[in-house]
């Protein structure tokens, strides 16, 4: 390989990791060559398995993770962006419908603001959850939480939550994830969580998918969904552009939600494929 070559593959690893991705285009401009050597170039680099490539240019190879990590150590990062992104959901709620919520931080803060909608039913496998909107102490709410197992997330599992989603028929469903991926879809490291976050999708008309930024490029050990089946992913503002060209690939609706900056109520714009 010549310095040439290496010296355009280190300015490609350093956008990718200032980005998270880069599309073909940006490289051919920024590098002042020609599309197919930066193909070749991403080749080169795919191959060594320093970033994985996509249709249309490159993204960082996702990290691979088994562990769960709890729910406090969960709750402690990027929670402004979380705020933002719950208040973005919460504008998808309307009174008196039946809704889903499976356990997460996000989906915890989410519930914060879903106890002060009228006439809800809320169906959750999260204590957590089911704490918070209970609190409000609103006589014109339902609270369903399924029963199951406890995982270190605070989620209930297994077939005893499966059966009890079975037989619901949810209007929305508010799905937390633990990684994000485009060949891997929405992912979480435990498998009977998995098998539960299924039923709750498969419970509801319409998935919305609540993850912020780090969560991309993150791959559990099991597929809860691929990304096709969100109907809305909501995010933040400090998801690369490039990872966002591409989730709209898959997703109809990615609604971006902007992270105040200052003590002004956080703004949403809603981006549509």
């Amino acid at each position: 390989m010549t310095a040439l070559a290496s010296q355009r593959q280190a300015v490609i690893l350093e956008e990718i990791e200032r980005l998270g991705a880069v599309r073909v285009s940006r490289l051919v401009d920024t590098l002042g060559v020609s599309d197919m050597t930066v193909r070749r170039d991403l080749d080169v680099l795919a191959r060594r398995g320093l970033l994985t490539k996509v249709h249309g240019g490159a993204i960082s190879s996702a990290e691979r993770s088994i562990d769960e990590p709890g729910f406090e150590a969960k709750q402690v990062r990027a929670q402004s962006e979380k705020d933002a992104i719950a208040h973005a959901a919460a504008e998808l709620i309307r009174p008196g419908t039946a809704i889903g919520i499976s356990a997460g931080t996000t989906t915890w803060t989410l519930a914060h603001l879903v106890r002060d909608i009228p006439g809800l039913t809320v169906v959750t496998n999260s204590m957590r959850v089911a704490d918070v909107v209970l609190s409000s102490g609103r006589g014109d709410q339902t609270v369903v939480l399924t029963g199951g197992i406890r995982t270190p997330s605070d989620a209930l599992v297994g077939p005893v939550a499966v059966e009890a989603l079975k037989s619901l028929h949810l209007d929305l469903v508010f799905l937390g994830v633990h990684g994000v991926d485009e060949r891997s879809g929405f992912t979480t490291p435990n498998l009977m969580e998995s098998e539960t976050n299924r039923a709750l999708v498969e419970a509801g008309r319409r998935l919305v998918v609540v993850a912020d930024h780090t969560k991309w490029g993150m791959v559990g050990l099991s597929t809860i969904v691929p990304l096709d089946a969100a109907d809305v992913l909501i995010t933040d503002d400090e998801m690369p552009e490039p990872v966002l060209a591409l989730l709209r690939e898959h997703v109809e609706d990615v609604v971006v939600a902007r992270t105040p900056r200052d003590s002004r109520q956080p703004a949403r714009v809603v981006d549509g494929r």
